[in-house]
């Protein structure tokens, strides 16, 4: 008798250097949980992301992607976070072609300073991607290990 597994999705966050990724780190800090099937990837802007590397989070079998930058005129590089979610709202109707469920991607602007923001929005989004169940329009049955 096999016995069916809780899902458990697989999140890709993309967290900003200066803000972000800082707001990671003082949420582990001071303890706070979120669930450990967060995979955060640590980049220099939230301009940097490439559209692109969230396709192929979804290709290679991610159940949600979520980008964190600076909060808009905080940013270490004056204007990135505008360029990122100028970019963002592009990808968003991108994946709306493509069949994806808007509530599988996020932008959210993390501080530094908040940790239990950070917390609360990856406990938020992995709720809501649970929610939606496994993604399967995009990915690639090759990088699945069974």
């Amino acid at each position: 008798m096999q016995v069916k597994e809780e899902f458990k999705p697989t999140i890709v966050a993309f967290c900003c250097n200066w803000c972000s990724y800082a707001g990671a780190d003082l949420s582990g800090t001071n303890r706070l949980q979120y669930p450990a099937n967060v995979k955060i990837i640590r980049i220099p802007c939230s301009c940097r992301l490439n559209p692109m590397f969230i396709l192929r989070a979804f290709q290679r079998g991610a159940d949600g992607v979520i980008l964190c930058g600076c909060h808009p005129g905080d940013c270490h590089y004056t204007t990135g976070n505008y360029y990122a979610r100028r970019r963002m709202t592009l990808l968003f109707s991108m994946l709306d072609y493509l069949g994806i469920e808007r509530e599988r991607t996020r932008v959210e602007w993390v501080s530094a300073a908040e940790g239990a923001k950070f917390a609360a929005t990856m406990n938020d989004f992995v709720e809501t991607v649970t929610k939606l169940g496994e993604n399967k329009r995009l990915e690639d049955l090759r990088c699945k290990s069974e």
